[in-house]
């Protein structure tokens, strides 16, 4: 074989195009970013670090991810731009030496009832193609597998134009094989309404008997019901015959004229199905989730046994197992079971199939099984899942940005994780991490520091270099990079105990354990040891239990802490009352709100696939309400200036004086309490970032009625400074007479808590058992777990 040869053309100085090598940020305003200028060298791990709200995120996802993102849409035709999301530009004057973003953030995964581990990952596509191929019997192709998938059949004419005017009529059918269970059309749960929720069967129609929210006397809901002609308004609903029953529960929709209008009468079960049931439980109003909670309940289908797949899909098995069983398995006893496997007619698939489910293992998600709802993922295990398809890939020269991978880490872990993000760098990838946790920080290349405080305090560079260089730096970073808390001297001594017994959710193998009441108590273990399943899936949800879980919170760009908190109401009532008027007008979203802009305070203008460009509205000056009601004082502020005042200096306001308000003074100093004394009352929350959010959850439950708080990773999103604070938080809390239970991997929290109950061994099957129970001062003594090792090293014990 002949072989080319070749002249070397290189010349004796370095190439022009490896003078390419920072990507240069000049001038970024995004949120409260302040003209921040820096380069970030290419082909580098490096890690942004500041207090939480200090602008890592706007710098680094909102500034130059969606730039990529952005020029990257602008490569398509404007016919598919038109399908795509229209992304505005950043804020900046000049970005250059961009490349590909790949962006792995906290986001949740999608909750759909019918979105899985294994959808998500491309594992499950993969799987029902072996089924479909080596199942026994042969049940059809991929698709009789889908739990997506519903089997249909049709079958009629079909005219066939032959020209000159004449025509032929074929008889026609068409099937398709899917795998969905027909019964719970494959969410693998059934939905149960208690009907004595939603009404009071002693009252008639005419004595608003309804107890579902929205349903009030007066409303075309009930008027609609009370007035379509079915039912005697004065008749007590325990009265009603089988068919009037089955009218005001089940009938189907059907068209009604009321006052000489037309509207749509349907029975109350669908009505509510299709409006309570149909939505994500957690963006539904607390009043309506609550509602939820109350009215209905969910349990396994009976009819697949909550494997979501029909019977003909299960019949079909590999050797001895089924699809659904496969999916039950943990993801590393499958992936042993896929390498037994050795067809060479599929020999591709099982391959990649091979390297998809050794990835999981590889990143530590080894413990979860494919037919897990991604919905009920933590942020952490959502982002390592969307890690594995990064895993091996054959991309170089691209941009990975992470936003805190270490978060839902146990120490032990994240040794795991940083081995993961230096892979990525040495395949010659530049890599950026949002990071607070100094593990990972001490493994950069180059550190970019911002601050100094957060909010409209920070926004700017404090420091960029090494790690060594942050460490002398004074900036607050700098300063508690290297802090190290304590174990306690002396702990609380309990004043109960909470008493679980044979718990059995999940992974929990028969745990019997007392968690003491009136002290500080965490539990902690590896991530997937059953530490969650313990509290949230074995304490029963009674009165007097607040659990405040990682879920996000929602909002959009008219969602502020004010409205969030309910902060929003009493400040209404307080000017409503101070002028003699109603609270609705100093509502931007009601009767007050600015005609021009509708109370958004910007006008948006589509200009079809090119961005929307946002202006301030000219009428209200970007203050959202109309004229008049400006004019409205309360303590010489008009409630735009209120909602501009940042939480320290509306505590003060609304403390005393003229505009003294319990209610709201209540709410605020509840928001100082996490440490949010900075943000200004009106500011979106699509602007927070995931530690502010995490806090404004948290200060909103504290307004809840109970004696147990059941908290899950609080220090999510937090910095190094500002987990002191939460500290002191939760000792107030326990201080006062409450109760709290804290799920958490950091080390500084396990190190002041009163008592520790550690779970494991391992995760998985492997873990499900608490292997420690005593006081921080035993565990760092005996060190009988990784736990006990990991807070021994932290403490310097």
């Amino acid at each position: 074989m002949s072989k080319a040869t070749t002249t070397d053309r290189r010349s004796p100085g370095p190439h022009v195009a490896d003078s390419h090598d920072v990507i240069g940020v000049h001038g970024a305003r995004e949120n409260n970013l302040k003209d921040v200028s820096i380069e970030i060298p290419k082909r580098r791990l490096t890690v942004f670090t500041g207090v939480s709200g200090s602008g890592k995120s706007s710098l680094v996802f909102d500034t130059i991810a969606a730039e990529s993102q952005r020029l990257i849409n602008e490569t398509y035709s404007a016919f598919l731009q038109g399908f795509m999301p229209n992304l505005a530009r950043p804020d900046v004057d000049v970005l250059d030496g961009l490349t590909t973003v790949i962006a792995v953030d906290q986001q949740r995964m999608g909750s759909d009832p019918r979105s899985t581990v294994g959808t998500a990952t491309d594992a499950n596509a993969m799987l029902r193609i072996l089924f479909s191929r080596l199942g026994k019997p042969h049940i059809g192709p991929p698709g009789a597998f889908s739990f997506n998938t519903a089997s249909v059949s049709a079958s009629g004419g079909l005219t066939v134009d032959r020209g000159a005017d004449r025509t032929k009529t074929e008889k026609v059918t068409f099937s398709r094989t899917g795998g969905m269970c027909t019964h719970c059309e494959g969410r693998g749960t059934v939905s149960d309404i208690d009907l004595t929720q939603l009404y009071d069967d002693s009252k008639s129609l005419s004595e608003d008997p309804f107890t579902i929210p929205t349903y009030t006397g007066g409303g075309w809901v009930v008027r609609v019901i009370a007035e379509s002609g079915f039912f005697d308004k004065e008749k007590p609903i325990r009265e009603y015959t089988k068919k009037e029953r089955h009218d005001f529960l089940y009938r189907e929709p059907t068209k009604v004229k009321i006052n000489g209008v037309n509207l749509t009468y349907e029975g109350l079960i669908p009505k509510i199905q299709k409006s309570f049931l149909s939505k994500d439980r957690e963006s539904m109003q607390p009043h309506i989730r609550a509602f939820v909670d109350r009215a209905v309940t969910f349990t396994e289908c009976p009819e697949c046994d909550g494997t979501r797949l029909s019977e003909a899909a299960r019949s079909s098995k590999i050797g001895t197992v089924s699809i659904a069983d496969v999916c039950a398995m943990e993801i590393r006893d499958l992936a042993e079971w896929v390498r037994g496997l050795t067809e060479p007619s599929v020999a591709p698939l099982l391959a990649k199939l091979q390297h998809t489910l050794d990835s999981f293992v590889e990143i530590g998600l080894g413990y979860l099984s494919l037919d897990r709802a991604s919905g009920t993922l933590s942020g952490g295990e959502a982002q390592r899942t969307k890690m594995i398809r990064h895993l091996g890939s054959a991309l170089t020269d691209v941009t990975y940005v992470f936003d805190e991978p270490t978060i839902g880490l146990h120490p032990h872990d994240i040794q795991r994780m940083n081995n993961l993000l230096l892979r990525l760098r040495d395949k010659g990838n530049t890599v950026l991490v949002v990071e607070h946790k100094p593990e990972t920080i001490a493994i950069a290349d180059h550190v970019v520091d911002l601050g100094p405080r957060a909010g409209t305090a920070g926004g700017t560079v404090c420091f960029e270099g090494t790690v060594e260089g942050l460490r002398a730096a004074d900036t607050v970073t700098g300063r508690h990079l290297d802090d190290r808390a304590k174990i306690k001297p002396t702990v609380r001594k309990p004043t109960g105990a909470l008493e679980i017994r044979g718990a059995s959710a999940n992974n929990l193998q028969n745990v019997d354990v007392d968690i003491p009441l009136g002290v500080l108590t965490v539990v902690t273990g590896v991530a997937g040891s059953g530490k969650s399943s313990l509290l949230h899936g074995s304490i029963p949800a009674a009165e007097g239990v607040v659990a405040v879980d990682q879920t996000p919170i929602r909002g959009s760009r008219r969602s502020n802490p004010a409205t969030y908190t309910g902060l929003a109401d009493p400040i209404r009532k307080a000017f409503a009352k101070a002028n003699g008027v109603k609270p609705a007008l100093f509502s931007a979203n009601s009767e007050g709100a600015c005609p021009t802009c509708n109370g958004a305070g910007v006008i948006y203008t589509d200009l079809a696939i090119m961005q929307s460009v946002a202006t301030p509205c000219e009428e209200c000056e970007g203050r959202r309400f109309e004229a008049s009601v400006l004019e409205y004082r309360l303590g010489g502020r008009d409630i735009s200036e209120v909602l501009g005042m940042p939480v320290t200096e509306a505590e003060e306001f609304f403390g005393g004086g003229e505009a003294h308000t319990p209610a709201a003074h209540r709410i605020l100093e509840r928001l100082a309490d996490v440490g949010l004394g900075y943000l200004t009352l009106g500011q979106p929350l699509t602007t927070l970032s995931g530690g502010e959010r995490q806090r404004l959850k948290l200060a909103t439950h504290m307004a809840d009625k109970g004696g147990v708080y059941i908290l899950d990773e609080p220090t999510t999103g937090l910095h190094l400074a500002d987990v002191e604070q939460l500290l002191g938080l939760l000792d107030r809390l326990v201080d006062s007479g409450k109760s709290v239970i804290v799920i958490e991997h950091h080390q500084a929290v396990m190190a002041h808590a009163d008592w520790i109950i550690d779970l494991g061994p391992g995760a998985g099957h492997d873990g499900g058992r608490v292997v420690f129970e005593g006081t921080p001062a035993d565990l760092v003594a005996a060190r009988p777990t990784l736990t006990g090792e990991h807070l021994a090293a932290y403490v310097g014990g």
